[in-house]
């Protein structure tokens, strides 16, 4: 009898491990489409970094309060419209910097991507960002100091 209380048990553990393994959908939307600001900053451009940020606002108010708290995920859509408003590349950047910490704190508790998430830091933009590859591709600098930064850990969930 205990042995199947334990295998029970173990089994009930196991399908909560794997549940929590699982990326969600709009989480993982919400990650992409962080991951095309990025990209947009790295390559020093402005409009296709507001049109991402607009992609970005919109997903962000499609995630559950149940699965973000409501004061999170206005702080992304805050952070975002203030990249989507400027079209000018060094506020965009400035904002950037929040919107990466809070992106970065989501990444530590939830499942963004099946692959592995890399934070990555700048120190002379004295700021960090997410990546789906450890290659740096600096979003603070662009093309001015593309490869500037390192990889400061890997998110494997």
């Amino acid at each position: 009898m205990k042995k199947y209380i334990i295998t029970a048990v173990l089994t009930v553990f196991s399908m909560i491990s794997v549940a929590a393994q699982k990326s969600n959908p709009a989480l993982s939307k919400l990650y992409s489409q962080y991951i095309q600001i990025k990209d947009a900053l790295a390559s020093d451009n402005a409009d296709k970094t507001s049109q991402a940020a607009n992609n970005f606002i919109k997903t962000a108010g499609t995630i559950d309060a149940k699965l973000l708290s409501e004061g999170n995920i206005n702080a992304l859509r805050k952070d975002a419209t203030a990249i989507s408003e400027s079209r000018n590349i060094q506020k965009q950047r400035q904002f950037f910097y929040n919107l990466s910490d809070n992106m970065i704190a989501i990444a530590k508790k939830f499942k963004l991507a099946d692959q592995s998430v890399f934070v990555q830091y700048c120190p002379m933009a004295d700021g960090s960002w997410l990546s789906n590859e450890k290659k740096i591709v600096n979003p603070y600098y662009g093309k001015s100091m593309l490869s500037c930064g390192s990889v400061k850990s890997e998110i494997k969930k």
